[in-house]
Order: structure tokens, then sequence, then C-alpha cells
């Protein structure tokens, strides 16, 4: 059982930018994937970025050139970077893990809302 806690949400103006952080309950190293995903008000849950054991990352072509995800593996965290937010990525934010071929773990979400 993989225990996920995001933090770092909240409240930033159009253009800003914020930090989401995703701590693990253990070792993440041989995670075949960890990642992030989000679900606005009325729409369906989508993904948004993930990492790789050898550190590769890939993005859902919204956020790409503008949100970066990155893990530390000492700290068993997963971290996604998000500059130049726009309205459309207000949502609630999901860290994902999945140890291995069947299992999937998520964390409880965290608010993110871009709004002037």
């Amino acid at each position: 059982q993989v225990q996920l806690v995001e933090s770092g949400g909240g409240l930033v103006q159009p253009g800003g930018s914020l930090r989401l952080s995703c701590a693990a309950s253990g070792s993440i190293v041989s995670f075949r994937i960890m990642g992030w995903y989000r679900q606005a008000p009325g729409k369906q849950r989508e993904w948004v970025a993930a990492i790789f054991p050898g550190g590769s990352t890939d993005y859902a072509d919204s956020v790409k050139g503008r949100f970066t995800i990155s893990r530390d593996i000492t700290k068993n965290t997963v971290d996604l970077q998000m500059n130049s937010l726009k309205p459309e990525d207000t949502a609630v934010y999901y860290c994902n893990a999945k140890p291995g071929l069947v299992a999937t773990y998520w964390g409880q979400g965290t608010q993110v809302t871009v709004s002037s």
C-alpha cells in the first residue's frame, strides 16, 4: 500500500507560478510511473505529466513548455512546477503512482485556482 500526500495548491493570478509536491510513504525509486492528473469542475480527470524510473518525462500537450515534473528519490517526492498559469489550469490536481503493472494509487488532491 502506498500513501500519497499532495501539497502546494492555492490561488494564483494568470501568468503566475505554483509548485505542487507529492510525498510518498515509501521508496519511489523503482516505481514504473509517477505522475500528476487534474480534474476541473464538470470534466473528466485528465493526465498532466509523468516521470519514469530513468528520469525521463512526458507531458500533455496543454501543459508542455509550462509545467515541469521532477522527483527526489532521497525524499520520495515528486513535484510539479507550474509556470505561466492560465485560468483553464484551474482544477484539483492529483498525484498518481504506479509501482508495477496493476496497482495504482492516488493522493487526496490539491486545489489550484487561477484567477484574477
